[in-house]
């Protein structure tokens, strides 16, 4: 059975397949991002900084459709931020996996860098039940629900301090629309708005990786399907990325943006 390797500090679980991938992620988004702005130029410039300008100019745009032009601009870094780390960290668990087993013969707590992963119970419990015992250290950020909670919780937090610093009055008095009545329907509402971002960035890729182990259990018959799916799992990570993206400017703009005689 392939686990994730979960050590406990303070009565708090790490997974450090997750923190592993968080790492990589960040430092592929920020190396992205520091050679699209190295060596600027307006008469010949390079392939990627071609294809970044691309980029800022569609998530511009996408910010754009949600809010008017003049407040678009300042949330260009946070819509690309949003969009290039999660699209990195959606495709991170496709090209390949680290699993380490551990074996038969070994005895005792298995440890990272003086950290136990498995009490020497739980290795022992699991050779007596004749259980292949392996962990899994490698697989996309997202496909773990307490990475897209701890993005959709950022984003809420950020959402309700705009909407009560830019938009005090207004933002507020939203609550209590179209009727007082309504309070605790639009109290809901709030609360719903990051557990269904959380959920459905999670489920897509979740999902996306567990197909791909299914097909790996194959062997030679399912490199075809593998081919097939991990192209359409480009496809449904930059999707994923993309409503992420879009949503969350959807709310500041909710939050924000207060239209005259409304």
């Amino acid at each position: 059975m392939h686990e994730f390797p979960v050590v406990h500090i303070g009565g708090i679980g790490f997974d450090l397949s997750s923190i592993i991938a968080i790492t990589v992620s960040f430092v592929i988004t920020l190396v992205l991002a520091l050679l699209a702005v190295r060596n600027l130029s307006v008469d010949n410039p390079s392939k990627l900084q071609n294809f970044m300008e691309w980029v800022v100019e569609f998530v511009h745009n996408t910010i754009a459709s949600t809010m008017p032009l003049e407040k678009a601009k300042r949330y260009i870094s946070l819509g690309m931020t949003l969009i290039m780390f999660i699209f990195i960290s959606n495709l991170l668990g496709l090209p390949f996996g680290i699993v380490t087993e551990v074996s038969e013969s070994h005895h005792g707590p298995v440890t990272v860098a003086g950290l136990e992963i498995a009490s020497a119970d739980e290795v022992e419990k699991a050779h007596e039940d004749g259980k292949h015992l392996a962990y899994a250290w490698w697989k996309s950020p997202t496909a773990d629900l307490s990475v897209t909670a701890g993005l959709a919780s950022i984003v809420f937090v950020l959402v309700h301090y705009l909407g009560l610093t830019q938009n005090t009055r207004h933002y507020l008095k939203h609550y209590f629309k179209p009727y007082p009545i309504f309070f605790p329907i639009n109290i809901l509402e709030t609360l719903t708005k990051p557990l269904t971002l959380a959920l459905r960035l999670f489920a897509n890729i979740f999902a996306g990786e567990v197909l791909i182990s299914t097909i790996l259990l194959l062997d030679v018959f399912g490199i075809p399907l593998l081919g097939i799916w991990q192209g359409f799992s480009i496809f449904v990570g930059a999707i994923q990325a993309f409503l992420f993206t879009i949503l969350t400017m959807v709310y500041i703009s909710q939050a924000t943006v207060h239209e005259e005689g409304h």
